[in-house]
């Protein structure tokens, strides 16, 4: 199998290089998922909009860490579970959660305990929750509005996870230090 090109903003294809461009004032470097998917400029726009939307949900930011961290540990990526660690760091998220999730332990509360298990049945049954899943997604305080919510981060994520597994993506030296694997 072929390597997956790692694009600079010189190298990459004209739709790709201002979101590149942008990355690299922004965080100091292209992350290097970011290089990869920039081969595809639908790619990566679409995995900026579904970003952008997420993040513009009803949830704080432990519950977006704990979506988005459910779902790279479940899917096993290397390379997403460091740079969330990292992210949630970035976004004041304790500690305590990131590790929670990291290594499959319970989080320090019922709410996020719940969003976490709400997600990880919509990924591992693949949107085939039953009532009691549901039910007790809504009696932990969510409702319909979050359900659609979880989905959004989950389709964020599958397109992350799926690029990095299939092209191998290592981790960016900014996210070596929070190396995890299952």
């Amino acid at each position: 199998m072929s390597e997956f090109i790692k694009h600079t903003i010189e190298s990459a294809p004209k739709q790709s290089k201002a979101f590149l461009e942008n990355s690299k004032k922004e965080m100091g470097a292209i992350p290097v998922l970011y290089a990869v998917m920039a081969e595809s400029p639908e790619i990566l726009q679409a995995y900026k909009q579904l970003h952008q939307q997420f993040t513009s949900t009803s949830f704080n930011n432990e519950e977006l860490t704990v979506v988005w961290q459910t779902i790279n540990v479940e899917h096993n990526c290397q390379y997403c579970v460091p740079a969330h660690t990292a992210i949630a760091n970035m976004m004041g998220v304790a500690s305590e959660i990131s590790e929670a999730l990291r290594s499959r332990k319970t989080l320090p509360n019922e709410k996020l305990q719940a969003l976490h298990e709400f997600t990880l049945s919509v990924v591992r049954q693949r949107g085939f929750v039953t009532e009691d899943q549901l039910s007790t997604f809504y009696a932990a305080g969510y409702g319909q509005k979050q359900v659609l919510e979880v989905i959004l981060g989950v389709s964020q994520k599958v397109i992350s996870n799926y690029v990095n597994h299939i092209a191998k993506t290592e981790v960016d030296p900014l996210f070596e230090d929070y190396a995890w694997t299952k």
